[in-house]
């Protein structure tokens, strides 16, 4: 059964089962990139080995939060305009290409970053991570297409579920072969981008082979180039902005929300050598309690959205996020408190690992909610560019998040700072309430 529209009712069908697997495998083969250079092992190795500024690593901090902070601000400046343009063009799959390209090639690149070369890390964490986070907006424009707006969110919820499937198997051969993050085991432990890339190549082949892109494609009209035609209907769409007015509350939520996300994202192993001090053993045993929960948090509560609506979801899993928060604050003092109240001898490397759990569930169901509200909200035939917004709206949170975050650990320390995330996910909850999911009120409740 393909998808398609019926023009009498404008109900859409469920994609085969084949294109909506294709689609999900993007995600599982870009965790690699996310879990492996973002989150668990660059990340560190970048502050602790190669610029090396302990004990404390501010610097390293800082150079990886500004690095970050670049890549988000170009692509918060191509965003609308690529997918405006794919929109027109019908390109969405070649715009993909191009983007997975360029991250499996600038990924590979970080074997050559060794102690000393932190600017070279910096440039190529730059350019991987721009193609990265625009072809996570890339693929996720395709999402509309795939089924009516009913099944968006276990559709959406499968991908991320998929995604963190994929983290784990890409890091058993890191865990298994090339061990731990210190300055004595770097001739090994720097093969993590090649084999981050590799996995990337290969595992989102069946994305190119299954899905499907939608309509003719064309050309811009005569005179008018790509750029222009990207500018022009960008434009438009900020003139006829009322229309959209859900879309933009939307956007402004999940600002705060992906603030506190990727702060957690990219910190939160930082945060466990640096503030709870964990060992080998605990760190490998948190990467797989967190991809397990997030997995199943991304399933089920894609399920959830389907009972209650995406916007509810959503507010869940902030309520969530603000928990997890407070508690991995707290995790250093629970220690002493867990002792002098119930007797408990309980390290704060193992109660940080209960606390891995709350932050696993909240992180993948509080992302894959975000996607399918906007997957319901956009107008048809302007899916890609307000995905576009939607990674604008992210990846400006990302690198204003990571440069606030950055200055403030300099100021007061990782511990203190991470505050901030709670402070975010409350915003987004307050803003949660001022947009709307009910039918009739999708893209400003006017259509296309």
């Amino acid at each position: 059964m393909k998808t398609a529209q019926n023009p009498d009712s404008g109900t859409q069908v469920r994609a085969p089962k084949r294109e909506i697997f294709g689609w999900a495998m993007f995600d599982f083969a870009n965790q690699a990139y996310t879990l492996l250079i973002l989150t668990v092992v660059f990340g560190d190795l970048f502050t602790r080995v190669i610029v090396a500024d302990g004990p404390d690593y501010r610097l390293g901090n800082l150079l990886w939060s500004v690095s970050l902070a670049i890549s988000y601000l170009l692509v918060v400046l191509s965003g609308p305009f690529f997918g405006a343009v794919m929109d027109y063009t019908r390109t969405k799959k070649c715009f993909l290409f191009a983007s997975y390209l360029l991250t499996v090639v600038c990924t590979a690149l970080l074997y050559f970053v060794a102690p000393g070369y932190a600017l070279l890390g910096m440039l190529l964490i730059i350019l991987s991570n721009f193609g990265y986070s625009s072809g996570m907006s890339f693929i996720s424009s395709f999402l509309p297409d795939l089924g009516p707006k009913r099944d968006l969110g276990w559709i959406s919820g499968l991908g991320w579920a998929l995604g963190y499937v994929g983290g784990m198997c890409s890091a058993v051969f890191v865990l298994m072969v090339l061990g731990d993050v210190t300055a004595e085991n770097f001739d090994r432990i720097r093969w993590v981008g090649p084999w981050a890339a590799f996995f990337f190549l290969v595992a989102a082949l069946p994305t190119f082979i299954f899905l499907k892109e939608r309509g003719r494609r064309q050309k811009p009209p005569q005179g008018i180039s790509y750029p222009a035609l990207g500018f022009s209907r960008v434009r438009q769409t900020l003139m006829d902005a009322r229309r959209y007015h859900n879309l933009w509350w939307l956007f402004v939520s999940v600002f705060f929300a992906m603030s506190g996300t990727s702060l957690v994202i990219t910190f939160s192993f930082i945060y466990g050598s640096q503030v709870v001090g964990w060992d080998e053993s605990v760190r490998v045993l948190m990467f797989v309690i967190v991809q397990i929960t997030a997995a199943i948090g991304a399933l089920s509560f894609g399920f959830l959205q389907h009972r209650i609506g995406p916007q509810r979801t959503y507010q869940i899993t902030l309520g969530l996020w603000i928990a997890a928060i407070v508690l991995i604050f707290a995790t250093p003092e629970l220690e002493g408190w867990l002792h002098s109240i119930f007797g408990l001898e309980w390290q704060a490397q193992h109660i940080f690992l209960v606390v891995g759990c709350v932050a696993g569930i909240s992180l993948g169901s509080c992302q894959s909610a975000i996607r399918t509200l906007v997957g319901v909200l956009a107008p048809s035939g302007r899916t890609a560019e307000f995905f576009g917004f939607w990674g604008l709206s992210v990846q400006l949170a990302s690198a204003f998040s990571l440069l606030a975050l950055g200055l403030l650990q300099a100021l007061v320390g990782l511990q203190l700072a991470v505050l901030l995330c709670a402070v975010f996910f409350s915003l987004a909850l307050v803003l949660s309430g001022k947009f709307s999911d009910s039918p009739g009120n999708t893209a400003g409740g006017e259509s296309q």
